[in-house]
């Protein structure tokens, strides 16, 4: 860490009191956060940034995919899933019994049984990155793969398939976009947690004179950091790290550092 670096980061160093998590607030009771704001006294508040919308079935067609030229699928999400099925029953097109199913995990292979009966149908779990899947799809190399996402997406599947000269098609069932953020009048915290280039781009979008001044920023993961970064804003705690492996180990080490404890 250079000299420069360090006096930002000591400027910055003040005692942490809110929080806002850009994400939906977990379902979980015991959820890390929750933990978390009340370890350390805490106002922690969750609020999505962005938001999924289905791809409109007529804006479909426009990409020119036809479905049943393929004999498998890469689900990586839920949101994949139930878009993939909702195009598919919009086009009336009747997935075939032998479609053979690529689940990034082992949640969303699960999730199939909403549209599915699984126990009939052809499915292979990773266990939770596109590099999980990559020795099950090399058994299957002579499949034509479709991949459902979104318009933004990372480029984990598309280079593993690129790497292994597999076919795939990528067809774009669904969209993220910003949410509307216009009832959050404030936006005053010590620390705003984002886990998404997209979360900045909301941010901008809504709030395109916010100005960071003492607000610390979070990044989980490295294309959320440069977003940050390329945004001008400062970044201040970084996940994952070697001894904080998820967000809320991040922050609390922050905290510690910040509030003295």
């Amino acid at each position: 860490m250079s000299e420069v670096t360090e006096k930002i980061t000591q400027d910055r160093l003040r005692k942490v009191e809110s929080i806002l998590v850009t994400q939906a607030r977990p379902t979980d009771e015991k959820s890390p956060y929750f933990e978390l704001a009340k370890k350390f006294n805490l106002k922690v508040d969750f609020r999505s940034f962005i938001e999924v919308k289905g791809l409109d079935h007529r804006d479909f067609r426009r990409q020119k995919v036809d479905i049943l030229a393929h004999t498998a699928i890469i689900l990586t999400s839920r949101n994949a899933v139930d878009n993939f099925f909702r195009i598919a029953k919009e086009l009336r097109i009747e997935i075939p019994i032998d479609m053979k199913y690529f689940c990034i995990s082992e949640q969303t292979a699960n999730y199939l049984q909403k549209y599915i009966v699984i126990r009939k149908r052809k499915i292979f779990v990773g266990q939770k990155t596109a590099a999980d899947l990559e020795a099950l799809i090399l058994k299957h190399k002579g499949e034509k793969f479709l991949f459902p996402c979104s318009n933004i997406r990372s480029n984990d599947i598309p280079n593993l398939m690129n790497r292994n000269d597999l076919h795939l098609t990528e067809a774009i069932m669904y969209e993220t976009v910003p949410s509307d953020l216009s009832d959050l009048t404030e936006v005053f915290y010590d620390i705003i947690c984002f886990y998404s280039p997209s979360g900045i781009t909301s941010l901008n979008s809504n709030f395109p004179d916010w100005k960071q001044n003492n607000t610390r920023l979070a990044a989980f993961g490295p294309t959320t950091a440069k977003a940050i970064r390329d945004a001008g804003f400062i970044l201040d705690i970084e996940a994952p790290l070697p001894n904080a492996p998820s967000m809320t180990g991040a922050l609390e080490l922050y905290i510690k550092k910040a509030n003295n404890i």
